[in-house]
Formats: C-alpha cells, sequence, structure tokens
C-alpha cells in the first residue's frame, strides 16, 4: 500500500502522486466525495483503479494517504 499525495492542480482537478514509482495522474473520479467523506474507489486518466476506505471527514489537499491497487 503506497503512499500517495495528493495535492489541487492550478484548474481545480486533483493529482495523485506515487514517489516511489514517479507517477502522476489526475483523477478522474472518486466514488465518495460529499462533505461527510471521502474515499473508496478512485479511477485515473490513465485507466487505473485504487482504493482507500473513505476518511471522514474529507482530508484537505494536499495530503498523503495509503492507497491499495483495486481489482480490475
Amino acid at each position: 500500500m503506497p503512499n500517495v499525495m495528493i495535492r489541487k492542480n492550478d484548474s481545480g482537478g486533483l493529482l495523485f502522486y506515487v514517489a516511489k514509482k514517479d507517477m502522476e495522474e489526475t483523477i478522474a473520479s472518486v466514488e465518495t466525495d460529499t462533505s461527510d467523506a471521502w474515499g473508496g474507489a478512485v479511477e485515473l486518466t490513465d485507466g487505473s483503479r485504487w482504493y482507500i476506505d473513505p476518511v471522514s471527514p474529507p482530508p484537505s489537499f494536499p495530503t498523503t494517504l495509503r492507497f491499495k491497487r483495486a481489482e480490475s
């Protein structure tokens, strides 16, 4: 389960960065994105899927969280 840094880009989207893999992608969708919780299945613009148990209250960005790869 890698540590993933999530931050906002200039256009307000969320960037997903894994330092050990030098991978940076934009988050295309998040399963749960409400004022009460954030997380679940996360899909990136490259088509890969990751998962984090929903975090409550939602984190403020930038933040570092531990994700795991979701099964395809």
